[in-house]
């Protein structure tokens, strides 16, 4: 038995392996976050509460959030600074805690975790990939991919081979050797994917990763993303406050606002059909043919819908 199915035995999950896991990658249903002052109760069922709380000095960051995403679906979530996009995605991991809500993550309810189940659900089922890459100095970039493994207690040689066929897939072959102060900031960033990818996760959540990069090795990362979800197919939330960064990755997005989703949908759906004057106002700032002849562009690179159907949605050339 692999540590994964033990510790799926130790959640108390085996009916899953009787065909009975749910249908959605993730499914998060009426998620609240609210940072309170110290002292004051929110009652998040009762809205003249929270906005008594509000006038008290609370933050709602996420408001009453619900939805879905499906194995294999990258989805996007896509706000301006403030909107609580990241807030959200730290919520799904508990590195955050939430206030209200559910979280169900291929049948486990993260919210129902205890700290050592949580633990193991980290280490074995999810892979955060950040901004700031967080790697470690004083280790060579092998042994940042393979960090997680051997938290695992996976053996060397497996650990290591595994970190190897990571940073293949990422094109850093070669780069075993070195440390992290040699490389580029587009490269830094793909040891941190090699190091999630190494994991093998169920689900990957990417929190603004290409942000702090030029914009043409943005691009190739946005490209190295694509290719490699087509090869690997993962459960993806991704976090980003660039619409053209949305519509080029999403197979389907939100657009946050005020804690809350203004609009969810294909990227299609969100540029032709904006839901209010604040989406609206995001699509106006794009060139429309752009928009209209990008349909082609995404239909070439191989998108599926969940159900693993092609499709053609708008897609930045």
């Amino acid at each position: 038995m692999t540590p994964v199915e033990r510790d799926s035995q130790d959640m108390g999950v085996e009916s899953h392996a009787a065909g009975t896991r749910d249908s959605a990658g993730l499914r998060v249903q009426g998620l609240w976050k609210v940072f309170a002052p110290r002292g004051v109760v929110v009652d998040v069922t009762d809205p003249e509460r929270v906005a008594r709380a509000e006038r008290a000095g609370a933050v709602v960051a996420v408001r009453d959030v619900s939805f879905e995403v499906k194995p294999g679906e990258l989805f996007v979530v896509m706000g301006l600074s403030g909107s609580g996009k990241s807030t959200l995605i730290r919520c799904l991991l508990r590195l955050v805690e939430p206030t209200a809500g559910t979280i169900v993550c291929n049948g486990l309810d993260v919210t129902a975790m205890n700290q050592r189940e949580l633990t193991e659900f980290r280490r074995y089922r999810v892979a955060m990939v950040f901004q700031h890459y967080g790697l470690l100095p004083h280790r060579t970039v092998l042994d940042n991919v393979a960090f997680g493994l051997k938290l695992r207690g996976v053996p060397r040689e497996e650990r290591y081979a595994r970190a190897r066929e990571a940073l293949a897939r990422v094109g850093l072959e070669g780069w075993e050797d070195r440390y992290p102060a040699a490389l580029s900031g587009g490269m830094q960033q793909r040891v941190g994917i090699a190091r999630a990818l190494a994991n093998d996760p169920d689900i990957m959540l990417w929190d603004e990763p290409f942000s702090g990069l030029d914009p043409l090795i943005r691009r190739e990362m946005q490209d190295e993303l694509l290719r490699l979800q087509r090869e690997l197919k993962k459960t993806i939330v991704f976090v980003t406050h660039d619409l053209d960064e949305a519509i080029r990755l999403g197979d389907r997005m939100a657009v946050m606002k005020d804690g809350r989703f203004v609009q969810v949908g294909t990227p299609w759906e969100i540029v032709h059909n904006p839901a209010n004057d604040y989406v609206r106002r995001f699509v106006q700032a794009r060139s429309q043919p752009e928009v209209n002849g990008a349909g082609a562009v995404r239909e070439s690179t191989g998108a599926h819908d969940a159900a693993g159907v092609r499709r053609s949605v708008p897609r930045v050339s």
